[in-house]
C-alpha cells in the first residue's frame, strides 16, 4: 500500500470506526460521508498533499473511494507537459 493511501486511509478511519474500508470501496454509498466530513476531506487533502481542489475537482467521483482520492491528488502533482 502507498504511503499516500496509507495517509488517506488513516484520516478516513476516524469517521469509519466500526468498518475497515478498502482501496475501492464507495465511502459515499456506505452512508458515514455528511457535507462536513466532505468539506474536511477536502480541506486534508489539499493541506496534506500540498494541492489546490478546484470547482472543476468537486465531482463526488474523485473523493469516492481511497483510490479515486489518490489518482485525483497523481492528476494534481503530475508534473506539466512540457510543450
Amino acid at each position: 500500500m502507498s504511503h499516500r493511501k496509507t495517509l488517506i486511509r488513516d484520516f478516513l478511519a476516524r469517521f469509519f470506526r466500526s468498518h475497515e474500508l478498502d482501496d475501492g470501496e464507495d465511502i459515499f454509498a456506505l452512508g458515514f460521508v455528511n457535507s462536513l466530513l466532505a468539506m474536511q476531506l477536502v480541506t486534508f487533502v489539499e493541506k496534506e498533499f500540498g494541492i489546490t481542489i478546484e470547482d472543476d475537482d468537486l465531482d463526488l467521483d474523485n473523493f469516492r473511494s481511497i483510490n479515486a482520492i489518490d489518482a485525483l491528488i497523481d492528476r494534481k502533482t503530475e508534473a506539466p507537459a512540457n510543450g
